[in-house]
C-alpha cells in the first residue's frame, strides 16, 4: 500500500500541441488557490508539467512555448529513424529551465516515456532533466527515439497517456486533465498526417478505465477540433482549457483541494 505524501496530485495527457490546454487548466486551479504538490505528465504534459514544476505561470508557459511557427518546433530530418527533428522543444527547454536535474525542481515530478527494448512503460523522476521530457514527447516515426543508458525512449502516450499510476495511492484528491479526445475524420492523406492520427487513436484509449479515479477529470470534447501539431491555435487551446476547468470547478467542493482562497472568493 502506497503512502500518502501529498494533498493534490496532478496527471496531465499526451497530445501534441492540444496540451497548451493544460496550461489553461493550471491557470484555472491557480486562480481558485489549487496548487498542485505532485505532477504526472506524458508527452505534452511532460513539457507543460516540467516547466510548471520549474517555478512558472501558465501564462509565462504559454508565451514560451508560443514563440513561433509549427516550422520552429518541428523540422524535416533525414527519415531513417523519425520524420521530424524535435529540435525546437529541445531548445526552449534549454534555455529556459533553471532546474537541471528532477531533485531541482519546486515541485516533484514524474515523467512517463516507453521503453522500446523492454517494452513497457517507464517513469523517470530523479536524474538529468531534459532528456527524458524530450524522450516523453517523441511520437514515434514523426520524431527520432532518445537514448538514455542504452535504452531506446519515445513517447510515454504509446504505453500509458494518462500516467496515473507513479502517483496513484500517494495523494488526498487526484485531478486530471486529459486533451486527446477523438472523432471521426473523412479524409487521411499523406505520410505525417496518417502517423499523426494513428497515434492519436492509441493514446485516447485508456481514458475509458481511468476517469473514475480522479476526484475531477477535465477533458473537452471541443479538442477534438484541433490537431495535435498546430502550436497556432495556442491561445485557443488554453482559452478551452480554462473555460473547461471553471465549469469542472463550479461542480465540485473545491475546499478540500484549496491551498491559497484568492481574495475574489473570500
Amino acid at each position: 500500500m502506497k503512502e500518502i505524501r501529498f494533498k493534490t496530485g496532478l496527471v496531465l495527457s499526451g497530445g501534441g500541441t492540444r496540451g497548451f490546454a493544460h496550461l489553461g487548466v493550471l491557470q484555472a486551479l491557480n486562480e481558485y488557490g489549487i496548487f498542485p504538490d505532485v505532477i504526472s505528465g506524458t508527452s505534452a504534459g511532460a513539457l507543460a508539467g516540467v516547466l510548471y514544476a520549474d517555478g512558472y505561470s501558465p501564462r509565462e508557459i504559454l508565451h514560451i512555448m508560443n514563440t513561433g511557427s509549427r516550422l520552429d518546433f518541428m523540422r524535416p530530418a533525414m527519415p531513417r529513424e523519425g520524420l521530424l527533428q524535435i529540435s525546437g522543444i529541445m531548445k526552449i527547454l534549454k534555455s529556459h529551465l533553471r532546474a537541471t536535474t528532477f531533485e531541482e525542481l519546486k515541485i516533484p515530478l514524474y515523467v512517463a516515456a516507453t521503453d522500446l527494448n523492454n517494452g513497457k512503460a517507464h517513469y523517470f523522476s530523479e536524474g538529468e532533466l531534459i532528456e527524458p521530457v524530450i524522450a516523453s514527447a517523441s511520437i514515434p516515426v514523426l520524431f527520432q527515439p532518445v537514448i538514455i543508458n542504452n535504452i531506446c525512449y519515445v513517447d510515454g502516450g504509446v504505453l500509458d497517456n494518462m500516467p496515473l499510476l507513479p502517483i496513484e495511492g500517494k495523494c488526498c484528491n487526484l485531478i486530471g486533465s486529459f486533451v486527446n479526445p477523438v472523432s471521426y475524420v473523412e479524409k487521411i492523406s499523406g505520410l505525417i498526417n496518417i502517423a499523426e492520427r494513428s497515434f492519436m487513436l492509441s493514446m485516447s484509449k485508456e481514458i475509458a478505465e481511468k476517469s473514475s479515479k480522479f476526484d475531477i477529470l477535465v477533458a473537452p470534447e471541443v479538442l477534438m477540433n484541433y490537431k495535435i501539431l498546430d502550436p497556432e491555435k495556442a491561445e485557443e487551446l488554453f482559452s478551452v482549457g480554462y473555460k473547461a476547468t471553471k465549469e469542472q470547478l463550479h461542480k465540485a467542493d473545491i475546499n478540500k483541494y484549496i491551498t491559497v482562497l484568492p481574495a475574489s472568493l473570500q
